[in-house]
């Protein structure tokens, strides 16, 4: 009798469970979603292609309820935090970044998992934390000395180290890893930008630098908190095991780095980022302490570093792979350099662009836009829901759950950009005449650099970075990929190829362009 009754009691919990379950799927869009395991099957079988996959379920949801947006149900979390909704339309984009911006913060999920690396840095903090930094930011980007202070850095990286190690290898006919020289040389720049230090990383010894290295595993050990429950790598954190036991060691050598970067600062201040945080004050209206003015350089080094040379590294890709838009880009420089340096070739190869020069280069920024919107540094970004709200294509987010707006899935959507949202196409983002960068009039079409009161402050600094990199090379280089090289995606939070770029370079052979080229 008892084995009967409890065969009742566990079928009529099995049943009562499958039935509460129903009812809370049935509505939604996205993967199927299974009984106890949710969407788990399909993240894992899907796991070396998340972004396409997440794409494709995005594609995928037709009715106009639910248009552009979809919902991943993650098994063993809390209710609301194991329903994530997923979304690239451009009105639901801008519902989250700029009409309730206040409502969508970074949340306690990810800055708890960032605050031993980040603190309460501009990228990891919320309300009037974030917004003094935000503002003193604001004002330091804006100005000539430190654009000044970025070509400075630029220029020197080009001119006594990249254009070295390309021009060995190009004469030794041997390959280079583009994504690892331009890793490279983005975290010189940024470090020299931010706190005035070089760490020269980027040279013909290839060296190994301890602060990049403990910054690149610190980096890592904190992206994974994000892929485990919170109370697992709390635990681990306790017992020191895995890798917090690598983010601790890791830590200390980034903090042992900037507490001297800091010293030096004082000593000598300067036009870095650091030294102009050092005259400024908190919302109280005290100076900031020497904790918080770390973790700030921190934040810039972070946001400064993967995101220009990702970017580069994927543009090099498809110029590469598009022969029509590499002519166009060197037309288009060798018909500016004629103007400003005159018609023999060989001078426009002698010294970086100057920042001016760069700012000339409007099929070019064209190009490095394309390849943001095709191949976006950060692929997908994550917010908190503070409250109950309904974005404009009516999906509901209930308080306490998480919105994911994927910025590779906006790129690859035909009733976002077209029938030819897939073809890298630069001239889509340029006037009718050719000689005007035109950015899309939905700015939400394109958030590569986000959006909002968030925008990135330095945008117009890794435009001119990326331009200046980018002329460097391609003037003075063909690159081809090494034959049976495989350039494929890194799942991670940034858009790294997963096995680098390996590329030959072969001299190229320029020539003045006639007086009228380039803007067509």
């Amino acid at each position: 009798m008892d084995t009967i009754f409890l065969l009742f009691i566990l079928l009529a919990t099995t049943s009562a469970y499958l039935l509460w379950f129903y009812l809370l799927t049935r509505n939604l869009t996205g993967p199927k979603t299974w009984p106890l395991v949710g969407s788990l099957p399909h993240l894992f079988l899907n796991r070396r292609r998340i972004h396409d996959w997440i794409a494709g379920n995005l594609r995928a949801t037709g009715s106009a309820a639910t248009y552009q947006t979809c919902t991943i149900a993650i098994p063993f979390l809390a209710y609301k935090q194991g329903f994530y909704t997923v979304t690239c339309h451009p009105k639901n984009i801008e519902h989250i970044l700029r009409t309730r911006f206040d409502n969508y913060p970074k949340g306690p999920t990810w800055q708890v998992a960032f605050h031993d690396l980040l603190g309460q840095g501009i990228f990891n903090s919320d309300g009037d934390t974030w917004l003094i930094q935000r503002k003193t930011a604001a004002l330091e980007f804006t100005t000539r000395t430190l654009r000044q202070a970025m070509a400075r850095w630029v220029n020197r990286t080009i001119r006594t180290r990249l254009w070295i190690i390309l021009e060995k290898a190009s004469k030794e006919h041997k390959s280079v890893d583009l994504q690892d020289l331009l890793l490279r040389l983005t975290f010189d720049n940024i470090c020299g930008l931010t706190f005035g230090k070089d760490p020269e990383t980027l040279s013909p010894e290839m060296p190994e630098n301890p602060f990049a290295i403990a910054f690149d595993s610190a980096t890592e050990a904190t992206l994974q908190r994000l892929l485990y429950p919170g109370f697992l790598w709390r635990l681990k954190k306790i017992i020191d095991y895995g890798a917090e036991n690598r983010l601790r060691k890791s830590l200390q050598i980034v903090e042992n780095y900037m507490s001297e970067a800091l010293e030096a600062r004082k000593e000598t201040p300067s036009d870095d980022l650091l030294s102009r945080f050092m005259k400024k004050r908190d919302i109280d209206g005290n100076l900031f302490p020497n904790s918080v003015l770390k973790r700030i350089a921190l934040n810039f080094v972070l946001a400064g570093r993967d995101t220009s040379s990702v970017a580069l590294s994927w543009f090099f890709w498809l110029v590469m792979n598009t022969p029509r838009v590499e002519q166009k880009v060197i037309e288009e420089i060798a018909s500016v350099l004629q103007e400003t340096r005159g018609k023999n070739p060989q001078s426009w190869i002698e010294e970086p662009l100057t920042f001016d020069e760069a700012d000339r280069l409007v099929y070019l920024k064209a190009a490095i836009a394309e390849t943001l919107r095709l191949y976006p540094s950060v692929p997908e970004d994550f917010k908190y829901v503070v409250k109950d709200d309904v974005l404009p294509d009516g999906s509901k987010l209930p308080a306490g759950s998480t919105v994911t707006y994927s910025i590779y899935s906006v790129g690859r959507m035909k009733s976002i950009w077209g029938e030819d949202c897939l073809e890298f196409k630069p001239e889509r983002w340029l006037s009718t005449g050719g000689d005007r960068f035109e950015p899309p009039k939905d700015a939400y079409k394109f958030v590569a650099f986000n959006g909002g009161p968030r925008t990135c402050l330095g945008k117009d600094l890794a435009y001119l970075q990326m331009k200046s990199v980018a002329s460097a090379v391609l003037l003075r280089y063909r690159l081809t990929v090494v034959p049976g090289h495989r350039v494929e995606q890194k799942m991670s939070l940034t858009l790294f190829m997963k096995n680098g770029l390996k590329v030959y370079l072969k001299p190229r052979e320029l020539v003045s362009p006639p007086k009228a080229a380039v803007s067509a």
